[in-house]
């Protein structure tokens, strides 16, 4: 082998080493591409997690709220309900006096009314 052909080979492994590096900064420029690209869908998932929850909680905190306004609803409806029925217990002690009173006044004019007749036949004997 004569300097020519070894500078020829030296060449040859010199640019085989040269490309064996530009590939392995290819492959780890990759690598570092492909770890970014998963980060930056991590995060995506994750904002997109916590969207979701967000949607979620608002979504639980309005049933939530309807309930309680369908509670109060209902505790108002009892509330009315107890008024009325203290009305119409009123309303049937107010009626049974007027009844009690009205029967007093009859027995009353039944006794005015027997009093006057035996007034009568008194006065008739006289």
């Amino acid at each position: 082998m004569d300097q020519e052909e070894e500078e020829e080979e030296v060449q040859k492994e010199e640019e085989v080493e040269e490309k064996e590096e530009e590939e392995v900064e290819v492959q780890k420029e990759e690598e570092v591409e492909e770890k970014e690209e998963e980060e930056v869908e991590e995060k995506e998932e994750e904002v997109e997690e916590k969207k979701e929850e967000e949607v979620e909680k608002k979504e639980e905190e309005e049933e939530l709220q309807k309930e309680e306004e369908v509670e109060e609803k209902k505790e108002e409806e009892v509330e009315k309900e107890e008024e009325v029925e203290k009305e119409e217990e009123v309303e049937e002690k107010e009626e049974e006096e007027v009844e009690e009173k009205e029967e007093e006044v009859e027995e009353a004019r039944g006794e005015m009314e027997k009093r006057r007749r035996r007034r009568k036949k008194k006065k008739r004997r006289r």
